[in-house]
C-alpha cells in the first residue's frame, strides 16, 4: 500500500482483535489459556470492555474457547467457518449441491491421487471395511450413507494432509444432503446401488496399487455418475422439494 493510502485507523477493538489473534496463532498452543482479561487489558492499553469484545469476537472466528469464570482458551485450527458457508448455501438453495459436485472434483480427485503415494495400511483397511459396509445392505440408505462418508474420509486421511482432511470434514452435512439426493436419483433411475460400491472398489484398487493417474480418474468417474443422479433428481423435482 502506498504512503497516503493506507486507510482509516484501526478502532481500539479492531487493533485489540488483531493482537490477540497474533497471540492465539504465534505465541499459543492449541488447549493453552490466554492471560487474564485484566493483564490482556493492561498489556495492551484498553479497557476490560474492549478486551471482552474482541474475545467474543474471535471466539466466533473459532480462535477460542469462551467459558464463564475461565480464562479464554486456545483452539486447535478447524475449517468449521468453511462448513458452515457450504451447509447455508446448500440449505437456501439445493440447486448449489450442483456446484458442490464442482468443488468435489477440485478437492477429491487431488486426494485420491495424493492419497495413492501416501495411504498407509490402516488407512487402505479402513477404506475396505467402509466399502464392506457399504455392500453389506446397499438398500439399507442411511448404513449405506454412513458407510459412504467414512470411506471419502478415511481417503483424506490416507493424503496424511491436515488441510484436506478438515475440509471434507468440515463438509459433512452438505456431502450427506448431496449423498441423499443423488441416491434417490440413482434409484429413480432404475440402477442398482452395486454400481456406486464398485465406484468405491475402483479408486481403492488405484489407491492400493499405487496408481494416482488411475485413482484420479476413477474418482473423476464416481463423481460424474454422482452428478448424473444428482441431475436425475433434479428432473423429478427432489432437488427443489
Amino acid at each position: 500500500m502506498e504512503p497516503g493510502n493506507e486507510g482509516p485507523p484501526a478502532t481500539a477493538t479492531e487493533a485489540t482483535i488483531a493482537a490477540l489473534e497474533r497471540m492465539a496463532l504465534e505465541e499459543f498452543e492449541p488447549g493453552d489459556h490466554l492471560p487474564s482479561e485484566a493483564t490482556l487489558a493492561t498489556t495492551l492499553g484498553v479497557s476490560r470492555l474492549t478486551v471482552r469484545e474482541a474475545t467474543r469476537a474471535l471466539a466466533a472466528r473459532g480462535y477460542l474457547e469462551l467459558r464463564k469464570g475461565r480464562r479464554p482458551k486456545i483452539l486447535a485450527p478447524s475449517g468449521s467457518l468453511v462448513g458452515d458457508y457450504f451447509k447455508a448455501s446448500v440449505r437456501r438453495d439445493p440447486m448449489a449441491l450442483l456446484e458442490l459436485i464442482e468443488v468435489r472434483r477440485a478437492l477429491e480427485v487431488h486426494i485420491a491421487a495424493l492419497a495413492a503415494t501416501r495411504a498407509s495400511r490402516s488407512a487402505l483397511s479402513s477404506m475396505q471395511d467402509a466399502i464392506e459396509q457399504m455392500a453389506r445392505d446397499p438398500d439399507d440408505e442411511e448404513t449405506f450413507h454412513e458407510a459412504d462418508m467414512r470411506f471419502h474420509e478415511a481417503l483424506a486421511a490416507a493424503t496424511d494432509n491436515k488441510m484436506l482432511r478438515q475440509l471434507i470434514e468440515q463438509l459433512a452435512e452438505p456431502l450427506l444432503t448431496s449423498r441423499r439426493r443423488s441416491y434417490a436419483g440413482h434409484k429413480r433411475d432404475g440402477s442398482k446401488m452395486d454400481g456406486v460400491v464398485e465406484d468405491h472398489r475402483a479408486i481403492l484398487r488405484a489407491v492400493e496399487a499405487r496408481d494416482a493417474a488411475g485413482a484420479a480418474a476413477a474418482m473423476r468417474h464416481h463423481l460424474s455418475v454422482t452428478e448424473r443422479d444428482l441431475h436425475a433428481a433434479l428432473r423429478d423435482g427432489e432437488l427443489t422439494a
